[in-house]
């Protein structure tokens, strides 16, 4: 059975009957200004090259992603879509003893469950605002004897954060393996939050991206991972399929991590919008709204409509949210959405504050 994750907008048009422009999807978490429009020129520009196979060492597209993320070369393993990589990652470490956190991304627990680890939940305090606390979850590690923590920074879907500092304190404190997905943090500060930077100073440590959430471009299924370990790298090399990624991947990915202009308006434009709707939402009464660092937001409604009820009032409005009951830790009450444009964002904001009226 395959996981779903937010909205299949197909889906929903044809069972409410609305074009699938009309439907605002606020619970796919994918940037809403699009991809990079110097990538779509490349790409354009290139289409002859669909008869080409790729190049099988991906010189160009590893060269682009070392310079975004300052990273070597030979650290870098590509995958179609990030998940593919954690995965592999987590088959190849097999860990006896694994540890998430709670609430996150169900695949973390999903791909674990098919190796029979013992899973252990890190419960993210509501009550701290799920904030973490390192001291307290290195003690955890430590008791538990886990091989293995998994968890995205930021976390989906609390939008809590850890530092790059505070990572560090738990490599240099634990001997457990660390898989962080970064498929958020550029919606952050990535000087202060990546931890890209410590795969070249610690070897258990492997951390994946992704193209679909911040470069709008899920359509490509790209994503790359980065460690400095030999063993894993050694790994990856003799289990890699030739041309894994295709052509277009490839075209985009080469111009998408070098566009400057793109990379500031998008950050710009989510910190703003993501401001402007934690502060409105902020003012109702009924809600409680979470600080996030990513491009969505947590909430909780503090009366007896249940999150599923307000799903289901704007789906009636073309408008899909994220009923978020089934994540492990939240409630019936919790819900989430992601930044769409600013038009959009007051719309989603005026219908919420009426229905909890």
């Amino acid at each position: 059975m395959k996981n779903k994750h937010g909205a299949n907008i197909f889906e929903l048009s044809r069972k409410y009957g609305f074009e699938i422009e009309d439907i605002l999807d606020f619970s796919s978490n994918i940037n809403p200004l699009g991809a990079s429009k110097k990538a779509m020129e490349h790409l354009k520009n290139n289409l002859e090259l669909i008869s080409t196979y790729p190049d099988p060492e991906y010189f160009d597209l590893k060269s682009a992603i070392s310079n975004y993320t300052n990273s070597n070369m030979e650290d870098i393993f590509l995958g179609s879509g990030t998940t593919e990589l954690l995965k592999e990652y987590i088959q190849y470490i097999n860990p006896k003893n694994a540890m998430i956190l709670s609430p996150c991304y169900s695949e973390y627990e999903s791909e674990l469950k098919k190796i029979n680890s013992n899973i252990f939940h890190y419960a993210l305090n509501e009550d701290l605002e799920f904030k973490i606390n390192v001291e307290d979850l290195i003690s955890e590690i430590n008791l538990n004897k886990i091989n293995l923590l998994i968890f995205a920074n930021p976390n989906n879907p609390t939008g809590t954060i850890l530092s790059r500092s505070e990572i560090e304190n738990i490599l240099n404190n634990t001997d457990t393996f660390l898989l962080i997905d970064e498929t958020y943090v550029e919606f952050t500060n990535t000087d202060e939050f990546s931890s890209i930077p410590l795969t070249k100073k610690y070897s258990k440590l492997f951390v994946t991206r992704g193209v679909s959430k911040f470069f709008a471009a899920p359509g490509i299924r790209l994503g790359y991972a980065i460690t400095s370990d030999e063993n894993t790298k050694i790994h990856f090399n003799s289990n890699s399929m030739l041309w894994s990624i295709n052509i277009f991947a490839e075209l985009m990915g080469q111009v998408m991590f070098s566009d400057s202009e793109y990379l500031n308006t998008v950050f710009n434009f989510i910190k703003a919008e993501r401001t402007y709707m934690t502060d409105e939402l902020s003012k109702l009464q009924n809600l409680k709204v979470y600080s996030s660092q990513g491009n969505f937001i947590l909430c909780k409604i503090l009366n007896d409509i249940t999150a599923h009820e307000l799903r289901e009032h704007l789906l009636k409005k073309a408008i899909v949210i994220r009923d978020c009951s089934n994540f492990v830790g939240l409630t019936k009450n919790h819900f989430r959405f992601c930044i769409l444009k600013e038009e959009d964002n007051k719309k989603l904001v005026s219908e919420i504050a009426e229905f909890l009226k």
